[in-house]
């Protein structure tokens, strides 16, 4: 019964982090994933999953959204395809190069132990341990996926984006000291740790929001809500129970063929897709009919208060039997097939009614006639008209209304304070990693080397040092020489 939660807003474009002044931290210096990385390598794909015996295959569902691998399903795939070069060893940051347009650059670490090979939507770099740590590397590209780095390098198709290699390798990032970044990191570790913690606290809450609103519509129809009430005015609980046909009448929806339906117009059609719990989303993929199609269909055409009720959904999942009230700004609204309109006589509310359909009193009785094939389950006219409804008289039904409101606004106002401040614990996030790649978390090698009187290598000499052992080991002189073949005769 909760209310549609907005969509996130996009994320913020950020270039990286440096100081107020502009300057890098002392010590620190501009690098290129590939200055700082042994090895890139894409995955593979494969047809036969969940093989016995297999090699464990990460793939893009693997990747979390905070920079964590999910194990809530890995595949395994036959060894035979898992070449030395695919298995993943500790460290190693996996980074999602193809996904959809938003998820595209999602990244994690490699932690686990055994043999773990990777799919071919996702590319594996292997950092250089003398240049950066693994772990400061995937916080360095989850900044940058955040950011939208990655947005305008990618390569886009209708469903998916890919990020080039070229482009992934030349990303740029902020190098600290080796010794900084481990000390970078472990403040992380601590602090993101808690932040996590904060947001499995938060995660529970729509839980217990969702039981608390049941609650109050199982007091509501049993009586419950309004037992003081009827102390007040000495009287007693009289509900008759009757069925819902008696006190309302119903109607099934009108196939109207697709054909038929406009792209615009004043006469929409209410699908399947449009009946969300509590509300109708008239903007969720609108069809329309001509004027004349709706003069000869007026019999389906709805009005203000009427209740309307999606008839079919995911059998055995409960995903259907929404409920909602058409409310006077909606315009004219004609009722589709597999949508079915109850319209209240005078002994009921059509508000209190609107309630009781989203308790479990009547869901219950809704999917007890549920039928179908695997995927798809239906209710018939019975599953609503049939329907057995404590039925309170109408002075009480406006007070359960009243008081439900007043419930359901306290939890709504809960639901608000919860989405400001699962926000704020994603910005948390973001603000100590923006802090630690300013040389804001903890103290800069630098420093603690002129407190401690000793030396230390500053980011540029270290990439300087790691690209001439590159170039020295690149060199002809140093490669191994073929031994020359020589004919005997």
């Amino acid at each position: 019964m909760s209310r549609p939660r907005p969509t996130p807003a996009p994320r913020e474009r950020r270039p990286p982090e440096t100081r107020d002044n502009g300057e890098l931290p002392e010590g620190w210096a501009n690098a290129t994933i590939t200055q700082v990385i042994e090895d890139c390598q894409p995955g593979f794909a494969s047809g036969e999953k969940d093989v016995a015996n297999g090699v464990r295959h990460l793939r893009m569902n693997n990747i979390g959204n905070a920079g964590e691998l999910i194990l809530d399903l890995v595949r395994t795939v036959p060894k035979t395809l898992a070449k030395p070069h695919h298995e993943l060893q500790v460290d190693d940051v996996l980074v999602c190069t193809t996904n959809s347009a938003k998820l595209v650059g999602k990244c994690a670490i490699f932690d686990l132990e055994g043999r773990y090979a990777f799919s071919n939507h996702l590319t594996r770099l292997r950092p250089n341990r003398n240049a950066i740590d693994g772990s400061y590397l995937r916080w360095c590209l989850w900044s940058l996926w955040m950011a939208g780095t990655f947005d305008d390098k990618c390569k886009h198709w209708v469903n998916q984006s890919t990020i080039p290699k070229s482009a992934l390798l030349e990303s740029e990032l902020l190098l600290p000291p080796l010794a900084e970044q481990r000390r970078i990191v472990g403040k992380l570790e601590v602090l993101l740790a808690k932040v996590s913690s904060s947001r499995q606290r938060l995660s529970r809450v729509p839980g217990l929001l969702k039981r608390f609103r049941q609650s109050v519509l199982a007091a509501a129809c049993s009586g419950k809500l309004t037992t003081d009430w009827r102390g007040e005015k000495a009287l007693d609980n009289d509900h008759a129970s009757i069925p819902l046909d008696e006190v309302a009448d119903y109607v099934g929806g009108f196939a109207y063929r697709s054909p038929t339906f406009l792209p615009t117009g004043r006469n929409q059609v209410v699908r399947i897709g449009n009946v969300r719990p509590m509300h109708i989303d008239v903007s969720a993929a609108p069809v329309f009919i001509p004027d004349e199609l709706a003069a000869e269909t007026e019999r389906f055409r709805l009005q203000p208060n009427d209740i309307v009720i999606s008839m079919t959904g995911t059998k055995y999942k409960r995903d259907y039997g929404n409920a909602a009230m058409v409310e006077h700004d909606h315009g004219t609204l004609f009722l589709n097939q597999r949508v079915s309109r109850v319209r209240c006589g005078p002994r009921i509310m059509p508000r209190f009614l609107l309630y009781w359909m989203h308790s479990d009193l009547f869901r219950d009785h809704f999917f007890a006639g549920e039928t179908g094939n695997v995927n798809q389950g239906n209710v018939g006219a019975d599953g609503i008209r049939k329907a057995p409804i404590e039925l309170p008289p109408l002075a009480e039904q406006h007070e359960i209304v009243r008081r439900v409101e007043r419930l359901f606004t306290f939890a709504d106002q809960i639901e608000a304070r919860l989405t400001q401040a699962q926000s704020q614990v994603d910005r948390i996030t973001q603000s100590l990693l923006a802090k630690a790649f300013r040389g804001e978390l903890v103290p800069t090698e630098a420093a603690l080397a002129r407190a401690e009187h000793r030396d230390y290598e500053p980011a540029a000499d270290l990439l300087a040092r790691i690209q001439a052992e590159r170039a020295e080991a690149e060199s002809p002189i140093n490669r191994p020489r073929r031994r020359s073949r020589t004919r005997t005769t």
